[in-house]
């Protein structure tokens, strides 16, 4: 199946609009040249508001983190973008909900196989991290982060939300030596 095709599949995705309430609108970028891929949690409400993924303070941040002006960002032939949850889950106390738990069995696999093999993909926040690095769950998302090395191809970062900023200032070491590690990894993928 082509990207476009999945695109239009994915659109149209109502599997769980009974659970959400602001509606379905999945939010999702990606292309069959899509060398990187960044899987986050779920769209906020300024996101499900825009349609455009990341497209909240979160995602200034995590653009400022893997070095990357917004048109690279939003250029589906380099960068695809494929949330746990497509569609914004609703408001929860101290927060958002928990990503729609449909979306990846429904979805993630046909997303990946029209992607290159050769990609490098960050786990962006807990849930990508549960998902994919399923036998690191006795870590910390910190301990996770801090040996991202070991779990090539997939990258684990913290999710980019104003609470990082606080995170970062206990784990120095993320912005002295991840961050520059994550931008050269990040620019030998765009050749």
């Amino acid at each position: 199946m082509s990207a476009a095709s999945l695109h239009n599949d994915i659109s149209a995705c109502d599997i769980c609009a009974q659970h959400l309430p602001h509606g379905p609108r999945p939010v999702v970028q990606f292309s069959e040249t899509s060398r990187i891929l960044i899987i986050g949690q779920a769209p906020g409400s300024k996101v499900h508001a825009s349609g455009v993924p990341w497209d909240d303070d979160s995602g200034d941040r995590l653009r400022e983190w893997i070095g990357l002006s917004k048109a690279d960002f939003y250029d589906a032939a380099k960068i695809a973008l494929m949330p746990m949850g497509f569609c914004y889950p609703g408001k929860a106390s101290g927060g958002d909900l928990p990503p729609r738990k449909e979306c990846a069995p429904q979805w993630h696999d046909r997303i990946l196989d029209t992607l290159p093999d050769d990609r490098l993909t960050l786990l962006v926040g807990a849930y990508a991290q549960a998902h994919y690095l399923p036998d690191t769950k006795k870590l910390s998302m910190t301990q996770r982060v801090k040996r991202g090395d070991e779990f090539a191809p997939f990258l684990p970062l913290p999710h980019p939300a104003w609470r990082s900023v606080i995170w970062m200032r206990k784990n120095p070491w993320f912005e002295a030596d991840v961050l520059p590690a994550l931008r050269e990894q990040m620019t030998a993928h765009l050749r």
